[in-house]
């Protein structure tokens, strides 16, 4: 109980005046980077949750990239969506009314960070950055934080330009983080860059992230592949509610996900892509910095 009230405490906090009239439907929203009928499969258990507690239609939204879902939550379209950190800033930027964050996921560890991975294919003599002079490059979306905001800032930091052919002798966007995970096994690309938490094991795809997704669909072969760089901790990024939902609404919700680990653990492993401790609160100061990062980018 003392969770719950800390909760339904931020919960207030954060939100604005409650919307007046009564929802008629829910409408979750699903991040980009993992094929639609994966990113279907992981989350419906919740889905199915969130319609009983509310009593309306809950839908779930596969949008094709990450701005899909950010333009959705600008417009009013959908009123739930775990973010990572760029998109959140993406979308607090456009509006920040828009949205409010409530949760975040965290590690086995207790820790709410991860890392961007750099990974190439085992035989392909790549085994660090420097190896993939006039080779090409691939990153998962342009709104994505590890697979593409934090290597732009770090990696250039190792005196590695991303500009296309000036080191790298191609900079790509494959489309998401499983799109760069099967390109760089397939050998369409020297090396990519996606997300994981970093602990656990490499051989498991780590505890979470699009890797450890990976290896569970059956994509890879994790002794296939081999990491070439690490970004820095990057904050997990956070699970946000439309600003105006009705704040019972709110409530529900998010008292939903916040008890997903002990209510259903296999649920909880799906929508959080791997192993959790469970989803703790957060608010809009955790990221600040990545927003900050975004705006110097010029986006």
């Amino acid at each position: 109980m003392k969770k719950l009230a800390t909760l339904l405490a931020v919960t207030t906090a954060l939100a604005g005046p409650a919307a007046a009239q009564e929802i008629t439907e829910f409408n979750i929203g699903l991040l980009g980077g993992e094929n639609a009928q994966d990113r279907l499969a992981n989350n419906e258990c919740f889905r199915a949750y969130v319609e009983e507690a509310l009593g309306v239609p809950t839908r779930l939204f596969t949008p094709a990239d990450y701005n899909g879902v950010i333009q959705g939550l600008v417009g009013g379209t959908l009123d739930f969506a775990w973010l990572g950190a760029s998109a959140y800033a993406a979308t607090f930027v456009a509006d920040p009314n828009a949205v409010e964050p409530i949760l975040v996921k965290t590690n086995l560890d207790g820790s709410f960070s991860y890392h961007s991975i750099g990974f190439a294919r085992a035989d392909s003599g790549v085994t660090e950055l420097a190896d993939l002079e006039g080779k090409t490059f691939g990153f998962g979306d342009p709104n994505s934080t590890s697979g593409f905001l934090i290597p732009s800032v770090e990696i250039p930091q190792l005196g590695y330009s991303m500009e296309p052919g000036a080191f790298f002798g191609d900079v790509v966007f494959t489309g998401g983080h499983e799109q760069t995970i099967i390109a760089v096994n397939n050998g369409d690309i020297a090396a990519g860059v996606t997300w994981a938490d970093g602990l656990g094991e490499w051989e498991d795809g780590y505890n979470s992230g699009a890797l450890r997704r990976a290896v569970d669909a059956g994509l890879v072969d994790m002794n296939d592949l081999v990491e070439i760089w690490r970004s820095k901790p990057i904050p997990e990024g956070p699970v946000v509610l439309r600003q105006s939902l009705p704040d019972d609404v709110k409530a529900t919700v998010t008292e939903l996900l916040a008890n997903l680990h002990e209510t259903d653990e296999a649920c909880a492993y799906g929508v959080a892509a791997g192993e959790t401790a469970g989803f703790e609160p957060i608010g809009h100061d955790a990221y600040e910095t990545i927003i900050a990062v975004r705006l110097a980018q010029g986006n």
